[in-house]
């Protein structure tokens, strides 16, 4: 009975999800599935993301959060629209909680969508949303060993970026290894090395990014 109803909420969700799709076809609009562990630099990578597509794509966010709106009201700050969803204690977001967010969006105005899902490892891998890209968020603080812990997620997700590389020289983090790791699971994934604190790398992910919402 479990597995039953387990499968009526994915089937559920996969039905909306494909809406949300839909929705985002006939706008013309790109979507990214941003997800991470908290404390990962969502919100970090996020804003440099929007600091790079400015004057290129008009962009909008929706925050997902456990509970609380300070997220948004820091995207709001840039003059970016953003979408606050609160989960009440559930661990991801699900595709009709976007539905609802992109439902309060001007779609037709705007040409790139970030999802900032709940942070969590686990979760948010499991629930297709309607994205064109689900992106992956590690910080070189959680260690080169949190694909072994947590597959699913690096092995569903097409991007992976590395944050906070400036930390690297104070850590044991291996950055061969968990390139190693990451390919044997998901030998398609794009990875990318920054630092939002030091702006390395941040170009070349904005400058991948926007070539990739311009082509789909």
């Amino acid at each position: 009975m479990e597995i039953e109803v387990l499968e009526g909420v994915f089937d559920a969700n996969e039905m909306i999800a494909g809406e949300n799709r839909a929705m985002l076809d006939e706008a013309g609009v790109f979507m990214v599935n941003l997800m991470a562990s908290p404390g990962a630099g969502k919100t970090s990578v996020i804003t440099r993301t929007l600091q790079g597509m400015a004057g290129s794509l008009a962009c909008a966010v929706v925050e997902g959060d456990v509970a609380g709106k300070v997220d948004a009201e820091r995207i709001a700050k840039l003059g970016i629209p953003a979408i606050q969803i609160n989960t009440g204690g559930s661990c991801h977001l699900e595709a009709r909680q976007v539905n609802g967010a992109l439902a309060r969006l001007d779609l037709a105005s705007l040409d790139l969508v970030i999802i900032e899902n709940v942070g969590n490892l686990v979760c948010p891998a499991e629930f297709k949303l309607g994205e064109d890209l689900k992106v992956m968020i590690l910080s070189v603080a959680e260690g080169d060993d949190k694909p072994l812990k947590y597959p699913l997620m690096f092995s569903e997700s097409d991007v992976l970026i590395v944050n906070k590389i400036d930390l690297t020289p104070y850590t044991d983090f291996d950055m061969k290894a968990l390139k190693g790791t990451v390919f044997k699971m998901n030998p398609g994934a794009v990875t990318f090395e920054l630092s939002c604190r030091t702006g390395e790398g941040v170009d070349k992910w904005n400058e991948w990014l926007k070539k990739r919402a311009a082509r789909d």
